[in-house]
């Protein structure tokens, strides 16, 4: 049973930083896609970081040279770094994880970027 489990969000104030966790458990950690997606109300989830078995690693273009996806194969955790943060980015944040031509998702952290 996959269970993906994230944490870490919150309030800030713009310009700040937040660091958000996804422990995951079920899978193969090292064989598995691991990505974040975000989604505001009335709107389509969309992604924003993906991370490969491999290592490599994509962004949407809002969040490049802002936010890093990380990895700790140790922990079965993935990590969202989210520097410079602006209003736009209050979200819900999810994390997702494709195993085995299946995807996962935990239930979601709320961020919420405000003076």
């Amino acid at each position: 049973q996959v269970q993906l489990v994230e944490s870490g969000g919150g309030l800030v104030q713009p310009g700040g930083s937040l660091t958000l966790s996804c422990a995951a458990s079920g899978v193969i950690f090292s064989l598995t896609e691991m990505s974040w997606y975000r989604q505001v109300p009335r709107k389509e989830r969309e992604v924003v970081a993906i991370l490969s078995p491999g290592g490599f690693t994509r962004y949407t273009n809002s969040v490049k040279g802002r936010f890093a996806i990380s990895r700790d194969s140790a922990k079965n955790t993935v990590y969202l770094h989210m520097n410079n943060l602006n209003p736009e980015d209050t979200a819900v944040y999810y994390c997702s994880a494709y195993w085995r031509n299946s995807r996962y998702w935990g239930l979601g952290t709320q961020v919420t970027v405000s003076s």
